[in-house]
């Protein structure tokens, strides 16, 4: 007799699967189906579980998918299914062992099996077109979208696997409970009489929700990768670039949506990363339409967290300088200011984005100043006026302390720093004790992406394996593009389960840092601190602790507080902090006095 080959033991065996849940008591496949459908509807509802959770989860699914898809196949199907089912259930009990642990591993590792059982199903409608091959087939084609998504959109598979294997799980289980029914009714019409194995209508449903979930996914990707800017030429690197930084190298009209009475032109010029070497940053610069018959005092703006890619510069897009987000817009005409709002190094140009690095942020700030001042035709005054909001109020408090060192030639008369992430240190630490915040891991994303370029003593190492991944996708993308929502859902799982930073940020070479970015002055012109205490990014009493800190350094400051205001509420037109910061801005052009809110 020809012996059993080990293919054929194990087909044999994993076939009896079908055959015994085939044949099992009513009250079993209620139990199975029950629990399977719970399952699959946990998955699917709760997708920003933890990642052990979600890990888990996955595992059991994919071991759960494969024997539905080997108890729901014909006999005929033959080795492919056969195939197909023991894959899964191999996959999921890697993913239950180890892979699991890591999102790092987690998702190429599914966005490959995805796209292969995929294929391997679709192979399958060459057979011949038959009910059960189209069902399949649906499963095939929606299989391989979810696993190009996943591809693509590394941090984005959490959500992918969760949805798709939450439904499939769900779907295999009201295939049992359907067919528990279908044994009852059966017992009643013929007594002892097995009942013909149909394909229940769950499976159908199932199917058609699965495909229009992988189509509909494949749309919204799309449409994510086209709200991606893309950087023209105007950044590039002249042949011969100068040593002085603050030298303007290119200047062209500039298109954006302005404030009214505002003309504009995007700039080119030198600057200082932090650790001293040369660069190049861009920006633009605005002035009033209207001469006004005298110099144009100019506002030096710096933007808030935009991302930390290159593409994420606000010059790129219409509002580098708009109504949109910033505040007091509408003083620039009426009163004949001016505005140059730099982009910092690494965004339109090359170079390391100083995201709360106080010294590349600060250079950024004051040589655009000194370029603006370079713009043919514009009659500028010397004297210089610095407001930010939140990156930026770090970027503006450092400007401000830098000048009398670094820009002598710029004219600093006032530095306000509105909602400004003043103590980087102490957010961290916020943040870490809140892991779940939403938003939180990718102000971490930011910061160590670009605390990993600069400073040697950092890498991606001081993240957890399971948030490279989170990290580094967070830092190609800028947070106008739809896809950062994704990051965000993602790091919200992420850090429910794992503490993004291998270390306590207030400890080792990334607390140094934090603790080294913290403006602490002189400043030898007045300074303007606001804070929105409704603010749901910066902690009000973070702020409070920072201005009572500069207070007992004997760093005079006017601090003022905004009931009911949020971090980009304060900014808005009905906002008291417009009308006060321009009230403040007159006196700084004046020459008059600052009272200080320090006891």
């Amino acid at each position: 007799m020809q012996s059993e080959t080990p293919y054929r033991r194990v087909s044999r065996r994993v076939r009896a699967l079908p055959c015994l849940l085939a044949r099992a008591p009513e009250w079993v496949l209620v139990v199975i189906g029950a629990a399977t459908t719970a399952l699959g509807l946990l998955l699917a509802l709760r997708p920003l579980s933890s990642l052990t959770a979600l890990g888990i989860y996955t595992g059991a699914s994919c071991v759960v998918s494969g024997v539905g898809d080997l108890v729901t196949r014909r006999d005929q199907a033959g080795r492919l299914s056969l195939a197909i089912g023991i894959g899964w259930v191999l996959a999921g009990s890697a993913v239950l062992a180890w892979l699991g642990r890591s999102l790092q591993l987690l998702g190429p590792f599914v966005a490959g099996l995805l796209f292969v059982t995929g294929v391997v199903k679709l192979l399958d409608l060459r057979r011949g077109l038959t009910t059960d091959r189209l069902l399949t087939g649906a499963f095939g084609l929606s299989e391989v979208a979810f696993g190009l998504v996943a591809w693509a959109w590394p941090d984005a598979t959490l959500l992918i696997v969760a949805l798709l294997f939450g439904v499939r799980t769900a779907g295999f289980g009201l295939t049992l409970l359907g067919r528990a029914i279908a044994v009852r009714r059966a017992s009643s019409a013929t007594a002892g009489a097995a009942p013909r194995r149909t394909r229940p209508p769950a499976l159908r449903w199932t199917a058609a929700v699965v495909l229009l979930m992988a189509g509909a996914t494949l749309v919204v990707s799309g449409q994510f990768r086209g709200g991606i800017p893309v950087l023209d030429d105007f950044y590039d690197a002249p042949d011969v670039v100068p040593d002085e930084p603050g030298q303007l190298l290119r200047a062209e009209p500039y298109d954006g949506d302005l404030p009214q009475g505002l003309t504009a032109y995007r700039i080119l010029y030198t600057t200082t990363a932090d650790e001293g070497v040369p660069g190049l940053a861009s920006g633009v610069v605005a002035v009033p339409t209207e001469p006004a018959g005298r110099p144009t005092p100019l506002i030096a703006w710096a933007h808030g967290t935009v991302g930390v890619a290159r593409a994420c510069a606000p010059s790129l897009g219409r509002n580098a300088i708009s109504t949109e987000g910033m505040p007091s817009m509408d003083a620039l005409a009426r009163n004949g200011w001016g505005m140059v709002a730099t982009d910092y190094i690494g965004q339109g140009t090359e170079g390391a984005f100083p995201y709360l690095i106080g010294q590349g942020e600060g250079r950024s700030v004051l040589d655009a100043v000194r370029a603006a001042h370079q713009v043919d035709g514009l009659d500028l005054a010397p004297e210089t006026v610095i407001w930010g909001h939140s990156q930026g109020g770090h970027a503006a408090l450092w400007a401000g302390q830098l000048a009398p060192t670094y820009a002598p030639d710029v004219d600093v008369v006032g530095t306000a720093a509105l909602s400004a992430a003043s103590d980087p240190l102490g957010m961290a630490e916020l943040v870490t004790s809140h892991p779940g915040a939403l938003g939180a891991s990718l102000g971490i994303s930011f910061v160590l992406a670009a605390y990993s370029r600069t400073y040697p003593d950092i890498s991606l190492a001081d993240v957890t394996p399971a948030a490279r991944t989170l990290v580094e996708e967070a830092a190609a993308r800028c947070t106008s593009e739809p896809g950062t929502l994704v990051t965000v859902l993602t790091g919200v799982a992420v850090s429910r389960d794992t503490p993004m930073l291998v270390h306590d940020p207030a400890a080792g070479a990334v607390g140094r840092r934090l603790r080294q970015n913290v403006p602490l002055g002189p400043w030898a012109a007045p300074l303007f601190l606001a804070q929105g205490m409704a603010d749901e990014v910066i902690s009000p009493r973070l702020q409070d602790d920072y201005a009572a800190r500069l207070c007992a350094a004997g760093r005079p400051l006017s601090y003022e507080r905004y009931e009911g205001k949020t971090h980009m509420g304060v900014l808005e037109p009905d906002s008291a902090l417009n009308a006060d910061l321009e009230q403040w801005t007159q006196d700084r052009l004046a020459g008059l006095p600052q009272q200080t809110t320090c006891p």
